[in-house]
């Protein structure tokens, strides 16, 4: 899979997507990066930590947010975009389920889209997506955390995605899945997300892994956000074992190193 200037693999190693929230109010880091210059000085040190791709988001979606309109999510992400783009050699994702917004952030220089809402927040978003020819990540996401068959059901919602995707005219081969960790999730749904990631597989497209700092590693160790690193390397090494694609990290240095020392075990000395 090409995003932006490189070439990724879709099977057989995961890569590191750094996060970037040029929000107020994002659960774990809103407002350290409002700042131009702390938002690039943060990149730059991701991209020395071994970053992969940067993920740029204008709003939070942590439970509870308050949403913002259209314009004031294109400001703050457009500026960072065109920066980073100016200043790294680094794909760039943005983190938005409204089109217009991604309309913006593709002229801006973005080079894939990733939608929480899979397409189905806002019903432009699938042609926006399959004009720009770029590469999409659709998650999965719903309002309320019911279900009567978990994992089931999240293929039906993602299949769901995938056919709104095929009738815009994005192709297989530019998409990536996310099963929606912390989306309209309870605690025991989240774990039964990762302990069966690699069942994602079977939908025909690489899978993401987005569980860092979430509440789930929070309520599994009764930790503060701040405090969540290991536990999301645990979720990123079973996220390794299960073939993930991308694992999308506030914590990218010891996520990379987790990543590459998961990898050396199953496959380093395999001939």
């Amino acid at each position: 899979m090409r995003i932006g200037q490189r070439d990724f693999r879709t099977k057989g190693h995961a890569y590191v997507m750094g996060i970037l929230n040029v929000t107020p109010d994002s659960f774990s880091d809103g407002g350290k990066y409002m700042d131009l210059d702390q938002a690039l000085y943060h990149v730059e040190q991701m991209i020395t930590d071994g970053m992969d791709i940067v993920d740029v988001g204008g709003e939070s979606t942590r439970p509870g947010y308050t949403k913002v309109s259209e314009q004031e999510e294109i400001e703050r992400v457009v500026p960072v975009i065109e920066a980073i783009k100016s200043r790294f050699n680094v794909p760039i994702s943005l983190d938005t389920c409204k089109s217009e917004v991604a309309k913006a952030g593709i002229s801006a220089g973005a080079d894939m889209i990733n939608d929480i809402w899979g397409l189905k927040y806002d019903d432009k978003m699938a042609q926006v997506i399959a004009e720009s020819g770029l590469p999409c990540c659709l998650g999965h996401n719903r309002k309320e955390p019911k279900y009567t068959n978990l994992i089931e059901e999240i293929f039906w919602d993602l299949e769901a995605s995938l056919d709104l995707a095929n009738k815009a005219g994005i192709t297989y081969d530019k998409i990536i899945l996310d099963p929606g960790i912390g989306f309209g999730k309870s605690y025991e749904n989240n774990l039964e997300i990762i302990d069966n990631l690699q069942k994602f597989h079977s939908l025909g497209c690489p899978v993401l892994l987005g569980a860092s700092r979430k509440s789930v590693i929070g309520m599994g160790l009764d930790l503060p956000v701040n405090e969540r690193v290991e536990g999301t390397l645990v979720t990123t090494v079973y996220g390794v074992q299960r073939g993930v694609m991308f694992v999308r990290v506030h914590d990218v240095k010891e996520n990379v190193r987790a990543v590459k020392m998961t990898e050396a075990i199953r496959d380093g000395y395999k001939n």
